[in-house]
């Protein structure tokens, strides 16, 4: 066997995977006047997209669109991602930080909102932009120089024993590339009274090539016991490229959850959350979590009262097993864990 060349041809295969994904960042849509005439919206619905954009860009990337279907304003992937008119009318209540960040943050890009665990904000890229997001107003642009990005927040867990679990969230982290990402989990490794190395990330979902062997080696690799938290809204995100990305991960042997939020026109009823549940018991990850939106200003438009969200889960709970049923929950800022609705 010729070792020189094979392990050239791995670099190569790595290097291609790398390219893949970075490929499908770079090429995402971000004019929402293309997004609308790629899907056959209307004039008036493209005038919307742009004044609403102004705020909060939009980014989308081609392979999520293909899962779109033309000419239907009303596609609940793209509801997701179209910029409305409905996001430039202020409503009492919402607000640019709905769930406490500015007041968790105990160090540059380190939050502490619950015991025994932190966030980490590794970075302020997302491969795909959530009109929902309970970050679009987040000052991603104040925090510390990339020379100096995490040894802040890296001090501040070393003199933290009561901290055993750290998610790695953003932005999101999985935008940044395995080699950087590597450094930093090998740093956090080091400190003894970690244990568990949670991941949250949107990339296997929107664009599953980013699930790569690099990627798979560092999770595998660590002494920090790896779990990953994907998030789709809608069994139709769900495609086979997706499944057989969270496939790899399950069978490398890291833990997979999915959470969901609860959005008016995007999943808002049992029939949509059960094939949801199926689609992700098919791909072997575990429905985590229903968030009840978040309020953030410019999300407005897609909240769904409590109890209406509660009746959807009496309906979930009778039509599949428990375990497949994920917790309803809603985030409120200052309290020590989530509030369990049901």
């Amino acid at each position: 066997m010729n070792i020189l060349a094979s392990s050239s041809d791995s670099v190569r295969a790595t290097c291609a995977d790398d390219c893949a994904w970075q490929e499908a960042m770079k090429s995402a849509i971000r004019a929402p006047v293309r997004l609308c005439r790629m899907l056959g919206l209307s004039a008036q619905q493209e005038d919307a997209a742009v004044r609403a954009s102004r705020d909060f860009p939009v980014f989308a990337p081609l392979g999520y669109i293909a899962r779109m279907r033309p000419g239907d304003p009303h596609d609940p992937l793209l509801r997701q991602v179209l910029p409305l008119a409905d996001e430039m009318q202020p409503t009492p209540g919402f607000t640019a930080d709905p769930v406490g960040d500015t007041a968790a943050n105990v160090s540059p890009g380190l939050l502490q909102k619950y015991h025994g665990r932190a966030l980490m904000i590794t970075t302020g890229a997302c491969a795909v932009h959530c009109r929902y997001c309970f970050r679009r107003h987040y000052p991603y642009g104040d925090g510390p120089p990339r020379s100096m990005q995490w040894s802040a927040a890296l001090g501040q867990i070393e003199c933290d024993e009561s901290i055993e679990e750290i998610i790695l969230s953003g932005g999101d982290p999985l935008t940044l590339v395995d080699s950087r990402l590597e450094e930093l989990v090998c740093r956090l490794a080091e400190i003894p009274h970690l244990r568990r190395l949670r991941v949250h990330t949107r990339l296997p979902i929107v664009i599953p090539d980013r699930v790569t062997e690099s990627l798979i080696a560092w999770l595998r690799g660590t002494r920090l016991v790896p779990v990953m938290v994907v998030h789709a809204n809608h069994a139709q995100e769900l495609n086979e490229d997706v499944a057989a990305a969270l496939a790899k991960l399950v069978d490398a042997g890291v833990p997979m959850l999915n959470q969901t939020v609860l959005l008016r026109g995007v999943n808002d009823d049992a029939e949509t959350l059960v094939e949801l549940s199926r689609r992700l018991l098919d791909c072997r990850v575990m429905p985590y979590y229903l968030h009840q939106l978040d309020r953030v200003a410019g999300a407005a438009h897609f909240e769904v009262h409590i109890e209406e969200g509660l009746r959807i889960v009496r309906q979930m709970q009778a039509r599949l097993p428990g375990y497949a049923v994920p917790r309803f929950v809603q985030e409120i800022a200052g309290q020590p864990s989530k509030q369990v609705l049901a």
